[in-house]
């Protein structure tokens, strides 16, 4: 029985980390084909900006209530309906003869998909990785494709559309959800799906508006001030609004479709606060490093590509180690860790850049932000993900991604706020120095996460985070 299930769960890796990388992908590679795509369907850069903001908006807007489907529908099912979802999105954006053929399969069909698929991808790894050494090597490779696919992807995206067509990259997103849909045939749902179970329809119109309207506004920072203060605030208002709705559904004994529970778990609320800032500082000094060597150094796509390999390079070591080190460290211990060596990176980066002028000089830095990043992104969602049963991962994994995916947003906005203020010679050290002191916040979050006992040296056992329901 306990063969069977190990070979089981290793089947399952495959197809959630591969899902996890064509979503990041898909995120990041966008950034270097902006120029090819506007002259060939005779639009504007900013149309295709527009198209780029549109999928951002639309994977904000529908993360949560898509984690809530997972316990109605089954997690299985919905991976499946958001992985065709995405690759019929991915076919038109490859077939699209103008901007808004390309706006409804890139951006509406695309981004549903990944709101649809990718909460599953935590949730199964959750439920059949049980004890913390496993589930840190589930997440470790979920999460280092994740940062291949949004390091790498500005290179392989490059690559593509130099050798062949900007529409050649999104038939290789389609081809590789081919390959996850063949390879997700051995997934078992730990969980058989619930029809009858009520979903919070007025609960998620309410949430997207409010994550619409705060991403839009973090989106808006670096073009309109006071326009952004207003979105933001509206966001505010909608979302004070949506969890005054869902108190009113639980008082009335009715199901909401975000538990005001999960926001009582003080390790929770950390861990979710160490996400939003490491995909804050991913997104931000990808941005802000991609925009140097661009615009400053004037290198092409594959030139900057080849350069973050670094980061890429170190993200992929580190995460990949997950599993050796959550057997060794505890996952506080290991977040901490990672806060102080990504903000050692950026002053590395900072210091050899303004040394020296050659491209070799990025690389040590890159390396160590790289280095960083992976090993945390696996325990921070280790963390808020054990530290809900069964019956809450279905929302604790749609809250996961939606604050991941602000930070993601902060990140860029934050950068691009900096970049354009006028600051001429030292506006992009101030970009990552402000990236730098955002790390620091996140550092202080995890030094506030509850001190657990040493990991058993074996891994067999199930370690559960302090403040965590015990799992049977």
């Amino acid at each position: 029985m306990g063969r069977w299930h190990m070979a089981g769960t290793r089947r399952v890796l495959a197809p959630l980390a591969l899902a996890q990388f064509i979503c990041s992908f898909a995120g990041s590679n966008m950034n270097v084909m902006i120029n090819d795509i506007s002259e060939d369907l005779d639009t504007t850069v900013q149309g295709v900006q527009v198209a780029i903001t549109i999928f951002l908006l639309v994977m904000a807007a529908l993360m949560i209530p898509g984690g809530k489907l997972t316990d109605k529908w089954g997690r299985k099912r919905c991976l499946l309906a958001g992985l065709l979802v995405y690759g019929v999105g991915a076919l038109l954006s490859a077939a699209a003869p103008g901007l808004g053929v390309l706006i409804l399969g890139n951006s509406i069909l695309e981004g549903v998909g990944t709101a649809l698929l990718i909460p599953p991808v935590y949730i199964l790894a959750t439920l059949l990785f049980t004890d913390m050494a496993s589930r840190a090597r589930a997440f470790g490779a979920i999460m280092a494709m994740g940062g291949i696919g949004a390091a790498a992807g500005p290179l392989i995206g490059g690559l593509i559309t130099s050798a062949i067509s900007w529409r050649a990259a999104f038939i290789f997103q389609a081809l590789v959800i081919v390959v996850i849909v063949v390879l997700s045939r051995g997934i078992a749902d730990p969980l058989p799906p619930d029809p009858a179970r009520p979903f919070d329809t007025v609960g998620a119109v309410l949430s997207a508006a409010g994550l619409v309207l705060l991403v839009t506004g973090i989106l808006a920072v670096d073009n309109n001030g006071w326009l952004a203060l207003g979105l933001l605030l509206a966001g505010a208002l909608v979302l004070v609004a949506f969890f005054a709705w869902g108190r009113g559904r639980e008082r009335a004994g009715r199901e909401a479709l975000l538990s005001t529970a999960v926001f009582r778990n003080r390790t929770s609320n950390l861990g979710l606060v160490t996400q939003n800032t490491q995909w804050l500082m991913l997104m931000g000094v990808s941005f802000t490093v991609a925009a140097y060597l661009q615009v400053v150094r004037g290198y092409d796509a594959i030139e900057t590509g080849v350069i973050f390999t670094a980061a890429t390079l170190g993200i992929l070591t580190s995460s990949l180690a997950a599993e050796g080190l959550a057997r060794r460290r505890a996952q506080r211990t290991l977040i901490m860790a990672g806060f102080v060596v990504t903000i050692a990176g950026i002053a590395v980066l900072l210091a050899l850049v303004a040394w020296k002028p050659s491209a070799w000089a990025f690389a040590p830095g890159l390396l160590l932000i790289g280095l960083g990043l992976g090993v945390m992104l696996t325990p921070s969602v280790n963390v808020v993900q054990s530290c809900f049963p069964e019956a809450q991962q279905g929302e604790i994994s749609g809250l996961s991604r939606s604050i991941s995916n602000l930070g993601s947003s902060l990140g860029t906005a934050i950068a691009g706020t900096i970049l354009v203020a006028g600051l001429s010679k030292g506006a992009y050290a101030a970009a990552m120095a402000a990236l730098a002191v955002a790390g620091v916040g996140g550092l202080i979050a995890a030094a506030l996460l509850p001190r657990a006992g040493r990991p058993a040296a074996t891994g067999t056992g199930t370690t559960t985070p302090p403040g965590a329901p015990r799992r049977q």
